[in-house]
């Protein structure tokens, strides 16, 4: 019972977004805040790019990283979490963990991104752990409402104290337009020597994306950390999934078709979600085993930054 809310430790966790924002209108207020500031567009050089269903955590002097973020969420939430500055006396770490959750792996992404934290912020036992939530909307069925949910209780019965300061979801992050429920925000980027965030999108989504993105439709749960810090490399891997049936019929099918059945919310995914999946699709049919035709001897991916380009280069490791 150690979840933080505008500096009160709380008994009980937020029954639904409307509930804490009702309770804590501090939250509409930082919320309009981050809603305030323009759409930036990240390149590649100096991005540490986090898929769905995968974390990272980075400390502010990482040469090899400038700004770690994600996008295309929609009924998903991207959490960050940082080590930061104790009643602005002491001086916190300004580790960050970011994660793009969907609902799968919640407790073990939350437990795992909080130790990434303490451990990059080792030597600095004054901070505080802040936690901010972006993403989501009021989608029709509830599913970011729920996801919500999900990821307050799971943060809720960490040990740690842990401070909400930011919770721009649900209702605070959707507009209408012609009828229907749109997000405003659908990814954030945060400079991680500052530890300003700010909304964002990425047309370079990094290395190896469609094995990434391959893992949301074949069975696979986890929530993958794919930046080893110690060598400052992106990371990939290994990892298995289910061959997936009838993949040749998916194919076949219209951009309406797969929008409507691979999508939570096919009224308002970004324009090339199609495209994406129909990408990831001829991938997971050209590697239907991964363990054996990707990931020979058990072997990750392995990519440093390029010192040239700034972007990932794949190296032997």
């Amino acid at each position: 019972m150690v979840l933080v809310l505008n500096g009160v430790i709380q008994d009980e966790r937020p029954i639904n977004t409307h509930a804490l924002f009702l309770e804590h209108p501090v939250y509409r207020e930082t919320a309009t805040q981050l809603l305030s500031i323009p759409t930036k567009t990240v390149g590649a050089p100096g991005l540490l790019y986090v898929c769905q269903r995968e974390m990272a955590a980075v400390a502010p002097h990482d040469r090899n990283v400038n700004i770690i973020g994600s996008d295309d969420a929609t009924t998903c939430i991207i959490v960050v979490v940082r080590h930061s500055v104790w009643f602005f006396i002491f001086t916190g770490s300004g580790a960050i963990a970011l994660a793009h959750l969907d609902g799968n792996g919640t407790d073990e992404a939350v437990s795992a991104m909080v130790a990434r934290v303490q451990e990059l912020a080792f030597g600095y036992p004054e901070g505080r752990i802040e936690l901010q939530l972006i993403g989501g909307f009021s989608d029709p069925q509830g599913y970011a409402e729920d996801l919500f949910s999900n990821i307050m209780q799971s943060f809720h019965k960490h040990p740690l104290e842990i401070d909400l300061t930011q919770s721009c979801v649900g209702e605070l992050n959707t507009i209408v337009r012609e009828e229907i429920n749109w997000p405003i925000i659908y990814g954030v980027g945060v400079n991680i020597k500052t530890g300003e965030i700010f909304p964002a999108t990425f047309p370079d989504k990094g290395p190896d994306l469609q094995l990434r993105m391959a893992r949301h439709f074949t069975g696979s749960h986890q929530v993958l950390d794919i930046y080893d810090s110690a060598v400052g490399m992106l990371r990939i891997g290994p990892f298995n999934y289910d061959p997936l049936r009838g993949v040749d019929l998916w194919l076949a099918q219209s951009d309406e078709f797969i929008l409507k059945h691979l999508s939570t919310s096919p009224d308002v995914e970004p324009p090339h979600f199609a495209m994406q999946v129909r990408a990831t699709l001829r991938y997971i049919q050209d590697n239907q085993f991964p363990a054996v035709t990707v990931f020979r001897n058990n072997n990750p991916h392995y990519f440093r930054r390029d010192e040239t380009t700034g972007c990932w280069s794949p190296v032997r490791y």
